[in-house]
Protein backbone atom coordinates (compact mmCIF):
# COMPACT_ATOMS: atom_id res chain seq x y z
CA UNK A 1 0.00 0.00 0.00
CA UNK A 2 2.80 2.02 -0.44
CA UNK A 3 1.97 5.59 -1.74
CA UNK A 4 4.39 6.63 -5.03
CA UNK A 5 6.21 10.22 -4.61
CA UNK A 6 5.54 10.78 -8.19
CA UNK A 7 3.86 9.28 -11.46
CA UNK A 8 0.20 9.10 -9.55
CA UNK A 9 -3.30 10.39 -10.84
CA UNK A 10 -4.27 13.53 -9.41
CA UNK A 11 -7.92 15.02 -9.41
CA UNK A 12 -8.32 18.59 -9.00
CA UNK A 13 -11.33 20.38 -8.42
CA UNK A 14 -11.40 23.53 -9.13
CA UNK A 15 -8.78 24.02 -11.10
CA UNK A 16 -10.10 26.63 -14.02
CA UNK A 17 -8.14 29.19 -12.29
CA UNK A 18 -6.47 30.82 -9.46
CA UNK A 19 -5.20 28.22 -6.75
CA UNK A 20 -6.92 25.25 -8.72
CA UNK A 21 -4.75 26.34 -11.55
CA UNK A 22 -1.77 26.50 -9.25
CA UNK A 23 -1.94 23.16 -7.47
CA UNK A 24 -2.51 21.51 -10.97
CA UNK A 25 1.08 23.16 -12.03
CA UNK A 26 2.51 21.83 -8.87
CA UNK A 27 1.86 18.42 -9.25
CA UNK A 28 2.39 17.94 -13.42
CA UNK A 29 5.78 19.93 -12.54
CA UNK A 30 6.01 16.87 -10.09
CA UNK A 31 5.47 14.19 -12.59
CA UNK A 32 1.95 13.45 -11.84
CA UNK A 33 -0.90 13.08 -13.95
CA UNK A 34 -3.86 15.65 -13.36
CA UNK A 35 -7.22 15.66 -13.94
CA UNK A 36 -8.26 19.70 -14.41
CA UNK A 37 -12.07 19.72 -12.97
CA UNK A 38 -13.99 22.87 -13.95
CA UNK A 39 -17.79 24.02 -13.16
CA UNK A 40 -18.57 26.59 -15.69
CA UNK A 41 -14.66 28.37 -16.60
CA UNK A 42 -14.37 25.68 -19.72
CA UNK A 43 -12.16 28.32 -21.62
CA UNK A 44 -9.88 29.14 -18.13
CA UNK A 45 -9.67 25.31 -17.64
CA UNK A 46 -8.24 24.51 -21.06
CA UNK A 47 -5.82 27.04 -20.78
CA UNK A 48 -5.07 25.39 -16.98
CA UNK A 49 -4.58 21.90 -18.80
CA UNK A 50 -2.15 23.63 -21.66
CA UNK A 51 0.16 24.72 -18.96
CA UNK A 52 0.61 21.90 -17.08
CA UNK A 53 4.23 20.32 -17.61
CA UNK A 54 4.42 16.70 -18.92
CA UNK A 55 1.85 14.34 -20.54
CA UNK A 56 -1.23 11.92 -19.28
CA UNK A 57 -3.80 15.41 -18.42
CA UNK A 58 -7.10 15.92 -18.82
CA UNK A 59 -10.06 18.47 -18.61
CA UNK A 60 -13.33 17.23 -17.11
CA UNK A 61 -16.08 19.62 -16.46
CA UNK A 62 -18.75 19.04 -14.18
CA UNK A 63 -21.41 20.52 -11.61
CA UNK A 64 -19.98 19.05 -8.34
CA UNK A 65 -23.44 19.98 -6.61
CA UNK A 66 -25.15 17.44 -7.87
CA UNK A 67 -24.24 14.03 -6.30
CA UNK A 68 -24.42 12.25 -9.97
CA UNK A 69 -22.20 14.93 -11.87
CA UNK A 70 -19.84 14.40 -8.82
CA UNK A 71 -19.92 10.74 -9.17
CA UNK A 72 -19.42 11.07 -12.67
CA UNK A 73 -16.80 13.76 -12.36
CA UNK A 74 -14.79 10.99 -10.37
CA UNK A 75 -15.96 7.82 -12.75
CA UNK A 76 -14.19 9.86 -15.56
CA UNK A 77 -11.33 10.91 -13.85
CA UNK A 78 -10.49 7.23 -12.62
CA UNK A 79 -10.91 6.32 -16.26
CA UNK A 80 -8.66 9.03 -18.10
CA UNK A 81 -5.99 8.44 -15.62
CA UNK A 82 -5.68 4.99 -15.68
CA UNK A 83 -1.79 3.99 -16.26
CA UNK A 84 -0.19 2.03 -13.66
CA UNK A 85 -2.02 2.78 -10.75
CA UNK A 86 -4.94 2.61 -12.04
CA UNK A 87 -6.74 5.77 -11.62
CA UNK A 88 -7.35 8.54 -8.85
CA UNK A 89 -4.54 8.07 -6.29
CA UNK A 90 -4.92 11.78 -4.79
CA UNK A 91 -7.94 14.15 -4.44
CA UNK A 92 -7.27 17.84 -4.02
CA UNK A 93 -10.92 19.21 -2.36
CA UNK A 94 -10.33 23.40 -3.96
CA UNK A 95 -13.70 23.98 -5.41
CA UNK A 96 -15.58 26.29 -3.71
CA UNK A 97 -18.12 29.29 -3.42
CA UNK A 98 -17.45 32.94 -1.78
CA UNK A 99 -20.25 34.81 -2.33
CA UNK A 100 -20.93 38.28 0.08
CA UNK A 101 -24.18 37.96 1.79
CA UNK A 102 -23.82 40.32 5.02
CA UNK A 103 -26.75 39.61 7.44
CA UNK A 104 -27.47 43.19 8.10
CA UNK A 105 -28.05 43.87 4.29
CA UNK A 106 -29.03 40.63 2.59
CA UNK A 107 -32.80 39.56 2.30
CA UNK A 108 -33.59 36.56 3.60
CA UNK A 109 -34.86 34.62 0.50
CA UNK A 110 -31.31 35.65 -1.08
CA UNK A 111 -29.53 34.55 2.52
CA UNK A 112 -31.18 31.23 2.65
CA UNK A 113 -30.14 30.46 -1.18
CA UNK A 114 -26.58 31.69 -0.67
CA UNK A 115 -26.32 29.56 2.04
CA UNK A 116 -27.58 26.37 0.46
CA UNK A 117 -25.25 26.78 -2.78
CA UNK A 118 -22.56 26.98 -0.36
CA UNK A 119 -23.11 24.32 1.93
CA UNK A 120 -23.61 22.03 -1.62
CA UNK A 121 -20.32 23.28 -3.34
CA UNK A 122 -17.79 23.94 -0.08
CA UNK A 123 -19.21 20.89 1.99
CA UNK A 124 -21.51 18.76 0.49
CA UNK A 125 -19.64 18.79 -2.70
CA UNK A 126 -16.29 17.71 -0.77
CA UNK A 127 -17.66 15.46 1.27
CA UNK A 128 -19.05 13.50 -2.06
CA UNK A 129 -15.89 13.54 -3.89
CA UNK A 130 -13.90 12.59 -0.72
CA UNK A 131 -16.38 9.44 -0.45
CA UNK A 132 -15.94 8.25 -3.74
CA UNK A 133 -11.99 8.73 -4.18
CA UNK A 134 -11.61 6.85 -0.88
CA UNK A 135 -14.24 4.21 -2.03
CA UNK A 136 -11.90 3.42 -5.03
CA UNK A 137 -8.70 3.44 -3.25
CA UNK A 138 -10.26 1.01 -0.32
CA UNK A 139 -11.36 -1.09 -3.27
CA UNK A 140 -7.85 -1.28 -4.90
CA UNK A 141 -5.89 -1.77 -1.57
CA UNK A 142 -3.98 1.62 -2.64
CA UNK A 143 -2.33 3.84 -0.30
CA UNK A 144 -3.76 7.68 -1.16
CA UNK A 145 -4.31 11.38 -0.16
CA UNK A 146 -6.95 13.58 0.34
CA UNK A 147 -6.44 17.28 0.87
CA UNK A 148 -8.83 19.63 1.01
CA UNK A 149 -8.71 24.03 1.05
CA UNK A 150 -9.72 25.33 3.68
CA UNK A 151 -9.71 28.58 4.84
CA UNK A 152 -8.26 31.36 8.04
CA UNK A 153 -11.89 32.82 7.89
CA UNK A 154 -13.05 29.19 9.34
CA UNK A 155 -11.01 30.53 12.85
CA UNK A 156 -10.57 34.52 12.23
CA UNK A 157 -14.26 34.95 11.29
CA UNK A 158 -15.96 35.79 7.49
CA UNK A 159 -18.88 38.77 8.12
CA UNK A 160 -19.26 39.37 5.07
CA UNK A 161 -19.49 35.72 3.97
CA UNK A 162 -20.83 34.12 6.85
CA UNK A 163 -21.67 30.81 4.84
CA UNK A 164 -18.12 30.69 3.53
CA UNK A 165 -16.63 30.72 6.84
CA UNK A 166 -18.89 28.17 8.28
CA UNK A 167 -18.50 25.67 5.12
CA UNK A 168 -14.74 25.81 5.85
CA UNK A 169 -14.77 25.10 9.46
CA UNK A 170 -17.18 22.37 8.60
CA UNK A 171 -14.53 21.24 5.69
CA UNK A 172 -12.14 20.95 8.57
CA UNK A 173 -13.76 19.05 10.57
CA UNK A 174 -15.18 16.84 8.13
CA UNK A 175 -10.74 15.66 6.72
CA UNK A 176 -10.32 15.14 10.38
CA UNK A 177 -13.18 12.68 11.09
CA UNK A 178 -12.09 11.44 7.73
CA UNK A 179 -8.32 11.26 8.71
CA UNK A 180 -9.25 8.78 11.68
CA UNK A 181 -11.47 6.60 9.51
CA UNK A 182 -9.23 6.22 6.57
CA UNK A 183 -5.75 6.07 8.19
CA UNK A 184 -6.36 2.07 8.58
CA UNK A 185 -6.71 2.04 4.82
CA UNK A 186 -3.25 3.86 3.98
CA UNK A 187 -5.40 7.24 3.33
CA UNK A 188 -4.18 10.56 4.71
CA UNK A 189 -6.23 13.50 4.85
CA UNK A 190 -5.44 17.26 6.04
CA UNK A 191 -6.17 20.45 5.41
CA UNK A 192 -4.74 24.08 4.57
CA UNK A 193 -6.09 27.20 5.89
CA UNK A 194 -4.70 29.64 4.26
CA UNK A 195 -4.99 33.20 4.54
CA UNK A 196 -5.58 35.92 1.68
CA UNK A 197 -3.47 35.06 -1.41
CA UNK A 198 -3.17 36.84 -4.64
CA UNK A 199 -6.02 35.35 -7.80
CA UNK A 200 -7.91 37.22 -10.72
CA UNK A 201 -10.69 36.91 -8.01
CA UNK A 202 -9.31 39.49 -5.32
CA UNK A 203 -7.02 41.21 -7.92
CA UNK A 204 -9.50 44.50 -7.83
CA UNK A 205 -9.36 44.03 -4.09
CA UNK A 206 -5.71 44.29 -4.14
CA UNK A 207 -5.46 47.00 -6.11
CA UNK A 208 -7.93 48.82 -5.18
CA UNK A 209 -8.50 51.33 -1.87
CA UNK A 210 -8.59 48.58 0.95
CA UNK A 211 -5.20 46.73 -1.59
CA UNK A 212 -2.78 48.43 1.28
CA UNK A 213 -5.07 47.07 4.57
CA UNK A 214 -5.10 43.63 3.15
CA UNK A 215 -1.15 43.09 2.76
CA UNK A 216 -0.63 44.82 6.14
CA UNK A 217 -2.64 42.03 8.05
CA UNK A 218 0.47 40.12 7.49
CA UNK A 219 3.90 41.30 9.23
CA UNK A 220 5.28 40.53 5.86
CA UNK A 221 3.28 43.25 4.19
CA UNK A 222 1.72 41.02 1.30
CA UNK A 223 -0.58 38.37 0.63
CA UNK A 224 0.93 34.86 -0.36
CA UNK A 225 1.48 33.81 -3.74
CA UNK A 226 -0.99 30.62 -4.77
CA UNK A 227 1.94 29.07 -5.64
CA UNK A 228 3.06 29.02 -1.68
CA UNK A 229 -0.20 27.85 -0.98
CA UNK A 230 0.06 24.68 -3.70
CA UNK A 231 3.53 23.71 -2.42
CA UNK A 232 2.64 22.91 1.02
CA UNK A 233 -0.53 20.42 -0.65
CA UNK A 234 1.92 19.05 -3.10
CA UNK A 235 3.83 18.20 0.95
CA UNK A 236 1.06 16.97 2.33
CA UNK A 237 -0.21 14.92 -0.67
CA UNK A 238 3.49 13.19 -0.60
CA UNK A 239 4.38 9.47 0.86
CA UNK A 240 6.80 11.95 3.50
CA UNK A 241 3.57 13.76 5.00
CA UNK A 242 1.93 10.50 6.21
CA UNK A 243 2.28 11.74 9.80
CA UNK A 244 0.66 14.78 9.07
CA UNK A 245 -3.05 13.44 8.50
CA UNK A 246 -5.66 14.91 10.34
CA UNK A 247 -3.40 18.33 10.01
CA UNK A 248 -5.10 21.56 9.70
CA UNK A 249 -1.95 23.47 8.42
CA UNK A 250 -2.27 27.73 8.74
CA UNK A 251 -0.83 29.27 5.85
CA UNK A 252 -1.60 32.92 6.49
CA UNK A 253 1.55 34.46 6.64
CA UNK A 254 1.21 35.13 10.78
CA UNK A 255 -1.81 37.08 9.65
CA UNK A 256 -3.84 35.25 12.09
CA UNK A 257 -2.67 33.49 15.24
CA UNK A 258 -3.97 30.65 16.93
CA UNK A 259 -3.15 27.95 19.52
Amino acid sequence: MQLSETGRGVLVSGASRGLGRAVARAFAANGDRVAVHYGTRADEARATLASLEGSGHVLIGGDLADPGDAARVVDEAAEALGGAGGGIDVLVNNAAVNLPHPLAETPYEQWAALWQRHVSVNLLATANLSHLVARRLIDRGAAGRIVNIGSRGAFRGEPDHPAYGATKAAVHALGQSLAVSLGPHGIGVASVAPGFFATERVASRLTGAEGDAIRAQSPFGRVADPAEIAAAVLWLASPAAEWASGTILDLNGASYLRS
